[in-house]
């Protein structure tokens, strides 16, 4: 009965035709606020607070916009688009389909009084899907690639006193070639969703003196009570800069200028406990070294998910300051006291009790619809017992990361999957019952839609990406590299790559199967069976189980639903669960170390969360 029941659901999730299916539009109360209003003063807190500034302006709200079939500037503009929601999106005012042949072309002023001496302007984007250019006064400012990590750029040369004309040119081929686009579709069903192009994160500027701040990477070394700072500036030896006449080669680096002396640069970083100044630590450094500081850190105060504690920071770098934070915490693989390998926070087994999250809307689908949205998954996923949340084949804002430090969740972080169109039979179905089809080599390219080696390249380029942009949110202590065998290559490989950039988490190198023994953790998936621990010389993790479905009256998106195994009401769903909580706990014992529930909310016609795809129930 089990493989009968597998291979009905799995018969759910094909592709297919819907013909005259029915979509309904939800709303989450958040967004429908934003339609009811419309409001264009959207997702206006600033965006990225693990390296935050003061002077700075959001550039959200009402855009002009053009889908166009060549990448020829439009004359003639199709209407408004409410940015950072993609076109595909009900909060967007376009509700319209970006086809992979297709450009998606953006327009709004800049009002500028005027331009301080001294002063150079960022112009940053949290995300755009999938490539882009971007002008700035007809000048080309820069370009991008990658669907889903930030960029920015120096558009200090472009600009001038008055109006300014900003522009963007998109392109998204999304599941159509081998580009990262996590769970996204052109033709959605099942456990794929709607594809979404463009704008989708806050996109907004802020001016910087002539030496800043590029990057902060903030190393808590638990062990030695200690904090490693390291300042790195726009002027830092190695980094390419990029002149006028060659901007139309970059490729997702801001464009700066090369300074032409070795000027000294004052760095002072202040310790803030509690908003008392708790130390105070000061270097010289030249424009084009690293500043390095250390900071002692006496009587440290643990992070944990029980007492999320942060401590705050001020770096003063010349003429530029920024403010950040950090917790005080480590993740390590260590056996207990009988021998059995465990996740251990802070040198202590700990049970990591997740859930999968994805993080869609039914009105604004991978975009927050708002600082309060993402603040209420969060707690309710901590209400209903979880202290993990798996962030599954998407990239957050910046700020989604900052309420899961402070609030006190840890995160495992999916990279984006990409590669060619996937045999799910292959990939998915057939490695469900037959484990043996689990250890299948992934350097099989074309086995593992993998063949084209440019993708595997830029695969590799958007992970460090993301590790790089990601490495100061103090939640994350897992980084899952392949998810059940989607573009999967080179698992060993690629894990000593993360390893190089980032030695302080977790791997977890391929969730689910094709297991190639690499990664700090067994990771497996669940559904048909019933759950067991198996014994391993790591951490064994159960990194997605559950998936039961319901689906609630009045709160669905589609006619047609997804789960894995579907219950009438909502004591037959608790018992169904309540179930699962019980083997779990017994599990534990056995040796299992972390499980991740599917999921957190139903996604169109999957109805298998704990709330509906609106937030309005909580079926559990």
């Amino acid at each position: 009965m089990k493989i009968r029941e597998m291979l009905d659901t799995l018969q759910l999730n094909k592709i297919l035709d819907k013909g005259g299916e029915t979509h309904h539009q939800l709303f989450t109360p958040w967004g429908e606020r934003i339609a009811q209003e419309r409001t264009e003063t959207v997702l206006t807190e600033y965006p990225r607070p693990q390296m935050a500034r003061k002077n700075y302006k959001i550039l959200n709200g009402f855009w002009k916009y053009a889908i166009t079939g060549d990448d020829t500037r439009p004359v003639l503009w199709d209407g408004e688009i409410r940015v950072p929601f993609s076109p595909e999106t009900s909060l967007s005012g376009v509700n319209r389909q970006l086809k992979p042949d297709e450009y998606l072309w953006y327009e709004r002023k800049l009002e500028i009084d005027r331009i301080p001496a001294g002063k150079r302007l960022l112009l940053n984007f949290g995300a755009c899907d999938e490539r882009c250019r971007v002008y700035v006064n007809d000048e080309l400012a820069g370009t991008h690639s990658g669907g889903y990590q930030a960029f920015a750029l120096d558009i200090t040369s472009c600009i001038q006193t008055g109006k300014n004309t900003l522009r963007l040119c998109v392109q998204d081929k999304s599941d159509t070639s081998y580009h990262g686009r996590g769970k996204q579709m052109l033709k959605n069903g099942g456990m794929f969703y709607t594809a979404q192009s463009g704008l989708w994160q806050t996109v907004w500027c802020e001016w910087v003196p002539e030496v800043y701040i590029r990057r902060l990477r903030i190393t808590p070394d638990y062990d030695h009570d200690r904090v490693v700072i390291e300042v790195v500036s726009n002027k830092e030896s190695g980094e390419k800069a990029a002149s006028d006449s060659d901007k139309a080669a970059l490729f997702g680096t801001e464009a700066c200028c090369k300074t032409e002396d070795s000027t000294e640069i004052p760095c002072k970083v202040l310790l803030f406990e509690k908003d008392q100044v708790a130390g105070e630590t000061k270097t010289v450094v030249t424009a084009e070294e690293k500043a390095v500081i250390t900071m002692e850190i006496s009587d440290k105060r643990s992070w944990t998910p029980e007492d999320p504690f942060l401590y705050e920071l001020r770096i003063v770098y010349g003429e530029d300051m920024v403010e950040s934070y950090f917790g005080m915490r480590c993740f390590t693989a260590e056996p207990d006291r009988d021998g059995i390998p465990r996740l251990c926070l802070n040198h202590r087994p700990y049970f990591q009790k997740g859930v999968l999250d994805q993080g869609y809307y039914p009105e604004s689908l991978l975009t927050p619809v708002s600082d309060e949205a993402m603040i209420f998954d969060i707690k309710t996923a901590k209400s209903r017992g979880f202290n993990m949340i798996r962030k599954h084949c998407k990239i957050e804002p910046m700020r989604w990361y900052y309420h899961c430090d402070r609030l006190g969740m840890l995160v495992w972080q999916d990279m984006i999957n990409g590669g060619t169109t996937y045999n799910l039979v292959k990939t998915c179905y057939i490695p469900t019952v037959l484990f043996p089809l689990r250890r299948k080599r992934d350097n099989d390219y074309a086995y593992m839609s993998r063949a084209d080696r440019n993708g595997r390249e830029e695969w590799k380029k958007e992970c460090i990406e993301t590790v790089e942009q990601l490495y100061n949110c103090t939640s994350i202590c897992m980084w899952v590299l392949f998810n059940e065998g989607w573009g999967q290559f080179d698992a060993k490989e690629n894990t000593e790559l993360v390893r190089s950039v980032d030695n302080t988490r977790l791997i977890d190198a391929h969730s689910g199967w094709f297991d190639q023994g690499a990664g700090d953790v067994k990771s497996e998936h669940i559904y048909f069976f019933d759950l067991i621990a198996k014994k391993s010389g790591k951490p064994y993790v159960i990194s997605e189980f559950g998936g039961i479905s319901l689906a609630v009256e009045g709160h669905t998106y589609s006619d047609r639903y997804f789960g894995y195994g579907s219950h009438s009401d909502t004591a037959a769903l608790q018992d169904a669960y309540s179930a699962f909580e019980r083997r779990i706990e017994e599990l534990k014992r056995e040796g299992l170390c972390a499980s991740v529930y599917t999921q957190l909310t139903d996604i169109e016609e999957e109805t298998n969360g704990i709330m509906t795809y609106d937030r309005s129930v909580l079926k559990l």
